[in-house]
């Protein structure tokens, strides 16, 4: 079970997960009509599509609003389950540009920085019980089922941390992706070549704003419960990497930067992520915020060694196509596409 959580690089994860799954044959729990679980409701069984009680699967990795009662009846008892968190800030950063354009309650904002407009007033432009507010504050805890909005000293915090804790068998970080994937590989038994990645969802440099301390130290307040959240598995991750071996980490992360530099040369042109308008091939072309086109994809050679061409045109097809080529239905997301192409579309410039 990967609980995918948002702006965490958890896309990169899917696709190696979606990887494994097909080359297996294993059974995905899918959602039905999209892409996720019905988010920002708690996950059911019934979200499932052609769930029936008693059916089991092998993977369960879709954006969910996590609720383990619900996910355990999917699994053997046995499962492992896993997760991958963000330093809280950069997180938070990552967050409010994507999804600002969906949630009404920063459309007030006249600043032309909006973000640190946001920081410096948080409570003028928050208010949680406001549509699609847990985008702006805490997104972490409230995608593993709480409430994002308990003060940070609230017991319930520490109880819910100790809960993940006993939960999950491995959590990601994804500043350290590559002793990340290295852990991951360790706990299931896998091999160097089912954790090779092209890095999905990546947004274009422009695009990120630049905090100073100032404005780093404030969004770190402001979402305190992920900051307190982000510490406690800090300290576990390290731990592992200390019981895995310092040096036989750093030789397996050098080995897989190795394998991924040299699956680059094999599938990506100009070797590198290009921005969506220079995107050739629709079929690689990310989905985007509202009124954005800051993901970069990437564009597939033309001429591949025929053993390595079909591995390459899966480590770069993105999340939504990849969903699609394994048989899940996703009219409602391509339904809220077209939508939203067409919304913006109609908006003259500002």
């Amino acid at each position: 079970m990967f609980m995918k959580t948002h702006k965490t690089a958890s896309s990169t994860i899917l696709n190696i997960l979606f990887r494994f799954g097909q080359k297996h044959k294993l059974k995905f729990a899918f959602p039905d009509g999209r892409n996720d679980f019905f988010y920002p409701s708690p996950f059911t069984c019934s979200q499932v599509k052609e769930y029936k009680p008693g059916d089991c699967f092998n993977i369960v990795c879709n954006h969910m609003r996590f609720n383990h009662r619900e996910v355990a009846k999917l699994l053997p008892p046995d499962a492992v389950y896993i997760t991958i968190l963000r330093d809280p800030v950069d997180l938070f950063e990552s967050s409010f540009h994507y999804y600002h354009r969906a949630v009404p309650l920063t459309w007030k904002i006249k600043s032309e920085n909006k973000l640190g407009a946001f920081l410096n007033h948080p409570d003028a432009f928050y208010s949680k019980e406001a549509f699609n507010s847990f985008y702006l504050k805490n997104l972490l805890f409230f995608d593993f089922g709480f409430n994002n909005n308990l003060a940070e000293d609230d017991p319930l915090v520490h109880t819910a941390i100790e809960s993940l804790s006993k939960r999950f068998d491995l959590v990601l970080l994804a500043e350290y992706f590559e002793e990340s994937l290295i852990l991951l590989k360790e706990l299931l038994c896998w091999t160097m070549e089912d954790v090779l990645y092209f890095k999905l969802n990546a947004r274009k440099s422009s695009s990120v704003s630049r905090l100073t301390p100032e404005l780093r130290a404030k969004a770190q307040k402001w979402n305190s419960i992920d900051w307190k959240l982000y510490q406690h598995f800090n300290v576990t991750f390290w731990r592992k990497v200390d019981a895995y071996g310092i040096d036989r980490m750093k030789e397996d992360v050098k080995e897989l930067k190795r394998r991924n530099a040299e699956m680059q040369g094999f599938c990506i042109e100009g070797g590198h992520a290009v921005e969506a308008h220079n995107i050739k091939d629709s079929h690689f072309l990310p989905w985007q915020p509202v009124g954005e086109t800051s993901i970069l994809g990437y564009n597939i050679k033309r001429e591949i060694d025929p053993k390595f061409k079909t591995l390459c045109q899966k480590m770069l097809t993105p999340e939504i196509q990849y969903l699609a080529d394994l048989g899940v239905n996703l009219w409602l997301t391509r339904l809220w596409g077209w939508l939203k192409d067409a919304f913006m579309s109609t908006r003259s410039p500002q």
